[in-house]
């Protein structure tokens, strides 16, 4: 056969590609997020567990989404104008939303943030044009108390300054239901038997229960928050893994309630973002982690049934902390060995 007649033959057997749709900006691409079945992540084989890959958004995470909602419903209602700059408090992802959302609408972005923020994070902020105020000491250690203490000085300094709060806007939790969980919804035809959803504002979560219920749909929703978080009646404590829990209860969280409630240390979360990456080559946060020990905590209840887990963010933005040995040994005071059996790996499989 010639050189000739073997592309021929190939070009007959190819799987024709689908046509790539062309985004007008940046922020068309948020949400239709892939998902991934995870068949080697728990020891049993009788769970079909679905992940919600979000840090294939082009901001990195979930939280693409309510920034984008958030700035442009306030543009198109008139509480933010275009000569106005944003201003918010993030420990990471938000405040990446923001600035991207920002920098598309023309509009300036100062983000506050605090000394537990992903110093990649705060990078990537400063890259898409948000300006960094950061606040360093905090009474009681209450790091939110002390961020939104600064963004209400900032907003009192200019009258030209729109507050987003993502912490009490109810187009947080819209977004989530207008796009997450709709989406979920659709590429498991309806049968989500449980979802496990990360909480900090609790805006995703709240946002994929309202949706299952006002579709009538049986599936139970578990809200997955951090040991030493204040959420849900919790006793605040240190959190070193950002992106999950809360210091102090937002709005949004206020008389929230969910079908059942898993807390989750900082060394747990550090082993699920290992065993992930392990048994299924996922690179996921630390509240990805956290999510999916989590899952594996509940297997033998979940037996049988279709597990929806959304992982909110990827691992490469904690390669200084939770992929490092080094930093989880000094912070959490676990070292590598151990993390290893926390996550039930051989020593090969690390």
């Amino acid at each position: 056969m010639n050189i000739r007649t073997q592309v021929k033959t190939h070009s007959h057997t190819a799987t024709p590609f689908a046509a790539t749709r062309i985004a007008d900006n940046v922020l068309d691409l948020i949400g239709q997020t892939p998902m991934v079945r995870l068949p080697r992540y728990l020891d049993r084989e009788d769970v079909n567990l679905v992940a919600k890959v979000e840090a294939l958004n082009p901001g990195g995470s979930a939280k693409d989404r309510p920034a984008r909602h958030m700035i442009e419903r306030a543009l198109a209602d008139g509480r933010l104008q275009p000569s106005d700059t944003v201003v918010e408090s993030s420990s990471g992802n938000m405040g990446i939303g923001l600035a991207q959302a920002c920098a598309v609408h023309g509009l300036q972005f100062i983000c506050v943030v605090d000394p537990n923020a992903q110093s990649q994070n705060v990078a990537i902020i400063r890259a898409l044009g948000g300006q960094i105020e950061l606040v360093d000491h905090a009474p009681d250690g209450d790091f939110l108390a002390a961020r939104l203490d600064r963004v209400a000085k900032l907003l009192e300094e200019d009258s030209r300054r729109f507050w987003p709060n993502q912490y009490a806007n109810l187009d947080n939790p819209e977004s989530h239901e207008l796009g997450t969980i709709a989406e979920i919804d659709a590429a498991l035809g309806g049968q989500i038997d449980v979802l496990f959803v990360a909480c900090s504002s609790t805006g995703t979560a709240r946002g994929c229960r309202d949706y299952l219920r006002r579709m009538g749909r049986k599936t139970k929703v578990v809200a997955v928050d951090a040991m030493g978080s204040t959420l849900f009646n919790g006793t605040a404590g240190p959190r070193k893994i950002s992106g999950m829990g809360a210091g102090r209860i937002p709005e949004l969280a206020k008389g929230q309630e969910f079908d059942d409630l898993v807390r989750v240390s900082d060394v747990t979360c550090v082993a699920g973002c290992r065993r992930a990456v392990a048994r299924e080559g996922l690179l996921v946060g630390g509240s990805g982690g956290g999510v999916l020990e989590a899952v594996r905590g509940m297997q033998d209840e979940l037996a049988g049934l279709t597990v929806a887990a959304i992982i909110h963010d990827s691992g490469s933005r904690y390669l200084g902390t939770v992929f490092d040995p080094e930093w989880v040994e000094r912070e959490l005071g676990i070292c590598e060995a151990d993390v290893t059996a926390l996550a039930g790996l051989a020593p090969a499989d690390s």
